[in-house]
């Protein structure tokens, strides 16, 4: 620093803008680089002060209407009567005894979103406007600024059951032939139903057809929503590679598997061969070509559901007002007969709530962890079913009355004795019991249970058990009489009929027919399914009836007896 303040002529600030004293203003240097010009963008940065300052104001720019349609979030609401409510040509949107159905041209039948879960009820409004869910029948392609693509040259096969692809060809994968078809039998293209399905499947093949699916998690799910529309062309891809479809069935439709089960049926033009709990077992039939099946159009979104009238009314019907305020008060006190599960299988419900009113006029539901759309479609279900009026659905609970016409299932039946009527008698609190004054000693009066008297009618329907008619016997004759029962009892459980066959010789042989050790892996399909169209010959038994060793010992246990 001593250097350079020892230098004359030398300005340490040289970089700073020299001041002029005569003008006295500042005057900055121009920049080394000139700024480039740049053309005004098109976009309005701020369009508010573009309205104000432009002699002609802009029009505001106009919403795609695409987005002007409502969505499951808004509150449209729209009343609707029995009817055509929309139409474009052939294609149509009618409101029926189903619900929504939508009718196209060609099709076999109306199609719906669910075929299962539509309640029996007619709605009286939709949430949406009334649209296809189907893409449109014909659609202009837009102009891209290139020509379309050249058709391939290469001719795709389509699928055929018929005349599948080889096994071991590459890049291709199995496709399933028909069958089971007997010795000497070919396929054939069918028709109908009827056709494709070809002779009744007997028992052993229906076991050849449902083992390998046993414990195969290949299936199809079918939740809260039921068989819907999609579902059909999933069944027929799943046709495609295997004979047999397993569908399995869990939350709300498990309510009523009957209908799921006719539903699947009809729609899809299979068989059911094998039902247990909520899985379902879709034959697909013996003549079916994947090529020639039904094709239908995809639903390309989830319409929405429409309004119903509501389940809970204020005033239910039988009922006053002061009545159902005491039921509803009475019902939060009440214990609930069983509590749903999540995407649980519910195939014994009706039944149980069924079997509960025998011995109360109200029953509970407990459905913690539930959808509130689950246990109120679980609740109308119930209402058709047992039939019921519903209460409640507070507190995640299902709350029912019996109504004013209900009947007994076990009074009709002459050999079965009657309920107890206490609960007639105050229907208003089934949860009292009647004190020791109003009690009356009645021995002709019997208090049983519903699952009681279901062993009591399975004891005399098997004759191990008889009603005395005569009360007033001595100890002596109740004494044979149960005897008789008891010998008679111990004969119908141990005796068979046996079949005697001829051997070549021609001297006959006794024949006991051991089962099958791998007919108790299908035990439990149901009776309904049983060949009824075989052409093996039936034997009728020869022997007689009682030639067992215990048939001796009951006739000479008689005989001390008298």
């Amino acid at each position: 620093m001593a250097i350079v303040s020892s230098l004359r002529d030398i300005n340490l600030f040289s970089s700073l803008p020299s001041t002029d004293s005569s003008s006295g203003t500042f005057r900055p240097p121009p920049p080394p680089i000139p700024v480039p010009k740049y053309a005004p963008s098109r976009r309005d940065r701020n369009p508010k002060t573009n309205y104000q300052t432009d002699t002609q104001p802009k029009k505001p720019p106009q919403p795609n209407p695409a987005l002007k349609l409502p969505h499951h979030r808004t509150r449209y609401y729209k009343p609707v009567k029995e009817g055509v409510i929309s139409s474009d040509g052939d294609r149509t949107i009618v409101i029926g005894d189903s619900g929504v159905s939508y009718q196209l041209p060609g099709a076999p039948f109306e199609f719906q979103f669910s075929y299962s879960e539509t309640p029996k009820v007619k709605p009286v409004g939709i949430r949406e406007p009334a649209f296809m869910p189907f893409a449109p029948p014909t659609m202009p392609r837009p102009w891209t600024g290139k020509a379309p693509l050249k058709k391939s040259k290469k001719k795709i096969p389509l699928f055929d059951s018929f005349n599948p692809p080889p096994a071991g060809k590459a890049g291709v994968k199995y496709v399933e032939m028909p069958g089971p078809l007997p010795f000497g039998r070919y396929p054939k293209e069918g028709m109908n139903r009827d056709e494709v399905l070809g002779e009744p499947l007997k028992r052993w093949e229906k076991g050849m057809l449902i083992k390998p699916h046993m414990h195969d998690n290949r299936q199809v799910n079918l939740g809260r929503d039921g068989f819907t529309h999609n579902m059909l062309e999933l069944i027929h891809s799943h046709w495609k590679r295997r004979r047999v479809c397993k569908v399995r069935c869990k939350g709300v439709p498990t309510v009523d598997m009957d209908n799921v089960c006719r539903v699947l049926e009809e729609k899809t033009g299979g068989e059911i061969i094998h039902r247990v709990g909520g899985v379902v077992y879709l034959f697909r039939g013996r003549n079916y070509n994947y090529r020639t099946r039904p094709q239908y159009p995809l639903m390309l979104w989830k319409p929405a559901a429409p309004v119903y009238p509501k389940l809970i009314q204020e005033i239910p019907e039988g009922l006053t007002k002061e009545e159902a305020h005491e039921f509803r008060v009475k019902g939060k006190s009440l214990r609930p007969i069983c509590k749903l599960s999540k995407n649980g299988v519910y195939v014994s419900l009706v039944k149980d709530v069924r079997d509960a009113f025998e011995l109360s006029s109200l029953v509970k539901i407990d459905c913690p962890g539930l959808e509130p759309s689950d246990y109120k479609k679980i609740g109308a279900k119930l209402k058709e079913l047992v039939p019921c009026v519903l209460l409640s659905f507070d507190d995640e609970q299902i709350l029912m009355w019996r109504g004013r016409e209900w009947k007994s299932r076990f009074l009709d039946n002459p050999l079965i004795p009657n309920l107890s009527e206490t609960n007639k008698a105050n229907e208003l609190d089934p949860s009292d019991k009647p004190s020791k004054e109003e009690t009356v000693s009645n021995p002709n009066t019997v208090i049983s249970s519903p699952k009681m008297i279901s062993l009591w009618k399975r004891a005399l329907e098997s004759s191990k058990a008889v009603i005395l008619e005569e009360l007033d016997l001595g100890p002596d004759d109740l004494l044979k009489k149960v005897e008789e029962i008891e010998g008679t009892s111990l004969a119908a459980e141990h005796t068979y009929t046996a079949m005697v066959l001829t051997n070549s010789d021609g001297a006959a042989e006794d024949y006991v027919e051991d089962r099958d050790r791998s007919e108790e892996y299908y035990s439990d399909i149901d009776d309904d399914f049983d060949d009824e169209g075989s052409d093996d010959e039936s034997l009728d038994p020869v022997g007689p009836v009682g030639s067992l060793p215990v048939d001796k010992i009951v006739r000479k246990l008689r005989e001390r007896l008298k």
